[in-house]
């Protein structure tokens, strides 16, 4: 059940809410699965959870820290393109799901390889100039994957993209060689994130009016590039963002985070690149001055020859992208009309129009766009076409957002190849 389908948001929070408190106490009365289910069934959230929890059963699985190699999750081909540690959805495995991208689909972004996490002795830390008493690393304040169910529980509707998707493009269509997982465009997703506000934990941490930074830090293995250790994948958030709209999120689409997408708690960051939406979340620096890490030094500004040497600023907001959800040079029956279908999204907020092109962009016609289309996440639309005739096609398709923005026939060349917002020419042959 998506976002959009739910009448109650409230009612929604209170049955959720109770059934992580039951599932994590380790077990169900029988007054408690016929309350929790009730309330349940009237939101169309399926029965009473099991217990113990999925979340503990899982953490008890695994010794805490231990790797299970790049990716945890099956990985079929005909939902996945595997690029080494990171896996691309197929936008055909779209086809016929709703606003949600589900689990089993939602693409992996990894440095390292996927930790296994054990939730009963994790700790979220907190440590820095920028809270009271200035705690530091080795005497932070903490909170326990219990404390954070037990407060007040939020749900958000985003997606989260790599900043590199679309990537592949600047060589198939630009002709630039650009450095970084060749992605087409299924480094996306949107799922429903539920979990507590950033701003809710830091202000419980001290949070002082002096803080500048946050440093949120994984715990997955140390990166190293070119033999050099960079440490655990982090990146600084200014303040302001962090208490705006940032969740510590526990669960996906109505269950536990998945081993690849966070467990136990990972940052959803709405709007903003990929990177920042930290996963595995073992500790944040709040520090009263600007901090850094090589993921918004070395990595994740735009450089090239249009741009100073160090780089452009850091990157934030993601950009206008659109896809069809039908498979690369896809082959189609002649002599009958079909139903194309796609998505389309913006970092700055809702897409208002879709236009897609059947004939390599030489005219354009508006889809119909259909479904919720929440701030954050994307609007799905469809055209009908009828081909005509036998052969080969680009299909075409840009869209338009709240701002004004518009996607591009060509966007400027970065070595390290991010944020692709071009209009793709997508493929097919009709027989």
């Amino acid at each position: 059940m998506s976002g959009a389908d739910l009448t109650d948001e409230a009612a929604y929070e209170r049955v959720r809410a109770a059934q992580w408190r039951e599932r994590f106490a380790g077990g169900l009365s029988r007054r408690a699965v016929f309350r929790i289910g009730a309330g349940a069934a009237g939101l169309g959230l399926g029965a009473a959870l099991p217990a113990p929890s999925a979340a503990l059963a899982q953490a008890a699985a695994v010794p805490a820290g231990a790797s299970a190699g790049p990716i945890v999750k099956p990985l079929p081909p005909e939902l996945f393109i595997v690029h080494g540690s990171n896996a691309e959805m197929r936008w055909e495995a779209m086809r016929g799901q709703g606003l949600l991208t589900p689990a089993d689909r939602f693409f992996v972004r990894n440095h390292v390889s996927t930790p296994l996490i054990d939730a009963r002795t994790w700790r979220l830390k907190l440590w820095g100039t920028g809270l009271h008493g200035s705690p530091t690393e080795d005497r932070p304040v903490e909170f326990t994957y219990e404390d954070l169910l037990g407060m007040r529980s939020e749900t958000l509707t985003a997606s989260v993209e790599c900043t590199g998707n679309g990537r592949g493009f600047f060589t198939s269509q630009q002709g630039q060689q650009v450095s970084g997982t060749p992605w087409k465009l299924g480094a996306v997703g949107v799922a429903r994130w539920r979990g507590v506000p950033l701003a809710t934990v830091l202000e419980r941490a001290g949070l002082t009016r002096r803080a500048v930074d946050v440093l949120p830090r994984g715990l997955d293995p140390d990166y190293t590039d070119g033999g050099e250790n960079l440490g655990r994948v982090r990146r600084p958030l200014p303040v302001s963002k962090a208490l705006k709209d940032v969740l510590l999120a526990y669960e996906m689409n109505g269950k536990p985070l998945p081993p690849d997408h966070g467990f136990p708690v990972r940052l959803v960051v709405p709007s903003w690149v990929g990177i920042a939406s930290i996963k595995w979340l073992g500790d944040i620096q709040v520090a009263d001055h600007p901090l850094f890490s090589p993921w918004n030094t070395r990595y994740y500004r735009l450089f090239g020859p249009d741009y100073p040497e160090e780089g452009s600023a850091p990157l934030t907001r993601m950009n206008v992208k659109s896809a069809f959800e039908l498979a690369w040079d896809a082959t189609l029956k002649g002599g009958r009309t079909h139903v194309l279908h796609g998505r389309s999204w913006s970092g700055n907020g809702r897409v208002r129009r879709v236009e897609v092109s059947l004939d390599g962009g030489a005219t354009w016609r508006d889809a119909r766009l259909h479904g919720p289309a929440p701030a954050r996440a994307w609007v799905r639309w469809e055209l009908p076409w009828r081909p005509p005739g036998p052969g080969r096609y680009e299909l075409l398709a840009r869209a338009t957002d709240e701002t004004g923005a518009v996607q591009p026939a060509t966007v400027p060349y970065n070595t390290l190849g991010y944020l692709f917002g071009a209009v793709v020419r997508h493929p097919v042959t009709v027989t």
